[in-house]
């Protein structure tokens, strides 16, 4: 029997919902910041995006936009600005910046309590000493997914595949929490397939399109798909198995697919996301809990 799919889109409308009911609570419109350096075409879509659910959702979404050629030190003199600006709740600086902006300075720079992206060293130390702490987005999306599943975290054992700062190390902490026996994977993992094989629960998160495969899941396995790659027509043997995707790198000239092999893997596990529409609408809802976690915080 195919495993059930995790609706993404209709866990993040459930976050969404309990953060506008939050904001009714406060009594207040929690102002969110987002920074964007430079005109990469998908960091734009992506800031737009941030911002028009901040204001569906009834937040205030404020976008500073600068040029490429912003110096270091005036992007530090911007963030000393908005850490200084009380009405300011959450600050976030998209991802990535120029080659000539170091962004673990500009990450250091945010006030802890207004880092909304929890990337900031003290978030992800408390993160990973168990205190309360605005967690990354996209981990915490993922624990959110993994409940929506009929699984009960504690006790399973959860092999992460990937050791990024962003989501590997993370959501491995935030597993570790709920009280789940985990395993970290990478690309020195020896013998990665047979490690996977005895988990409960995969969270993919390597980057790699389709390199979890039916033969590194259990049975009965939760499979969380993080990946998101970008694969143009000259990778369409990757996708050949898969009418769907086929059919969009057809017309579009390319596909998003994840890390896992979606087709295969989805006759073994129990539970599986898919790509798109799993993971990825989960990382803009958790933002703005986040923002509405800060300026509860902030103003208590």
């Amino acid at each position: 029997m195919p495993a059930h799919l995790v609706d993404g889109k209709r866990v993040a409308k459930q976050v969404e919902e309990e953060v506008a009911a939050a904001i009714i609570r406060l009594g207040f419109q929690p102002v969110l910041v987002v920074v964007r350096v430079g005109n990469d075409p998908a960091s734009e879509i992506y800031v737009r995006n941030k911002a028009r659910k901040a204001e569906e959702l009834g937040l205030r979404g404020d976008e500073r936009i600068f040029p490429e050629t912003l110096s270091e030190p005036d992007l530090l003199a911007e963030i000393d600005r908005l850490n200084r600006d009380q009405t300011v709740d959450g600050i976030l600086v998209q991802l990535p910046l120029p080659k000539h902006i170091d962004p673990h300075r500009v990450i250091d720079a945010i006030d802890p309590a207004k880092d909304v992206d929890g990337f900031h060293p003290q978030n992800v130390g408390r993160l990973h000493l168990g205190r309360p702490a605005l967690t990354p987005c996209t981990p915490a999306g993922v624990i959110r997914l993994l409940d929506a599943c009929d699984l009960q975290i504690e006790g399973k054992h959860a092999v992460v595949i990937g050791r990024s700062d962003i989501v590997g190390k993370p959501v491995a902490a935030l597993l570790l929490q709920r009280n789940a026996t985990v395993t970290i994977c990478h690309s020195r993992t020896r013998d990665l397939a047979a490690v996977a094989r005895k988990a409960d629960i995969v969270v993919a998160a390597i980057g790699k399109p389709f390199f979890v495969t039916a033969e590194m899941v259990k049975g009965g396995a939760a499979v969380i798909d993080v990946g998101i790659n970008r694969i143009d027509a000259s990778q369409a043997s990757l996708v050949a198995h898969d009418e769907i995707k086929s059919a969009l790198l057809a017309k579009n000239g390319h596909a998003l697919v994840g890390d896992v092999d979606f087709v295969r893997v989805r006759e073994v596990a129990a539970w599986i996301t898919p790509v798109p529409g799993g993971v990825g609408p989960m990382t803009i809802a958790m933002l703005m809990s986040n923002t509405v976690k800060a300026a509860e915080w902030r103003r208590r």
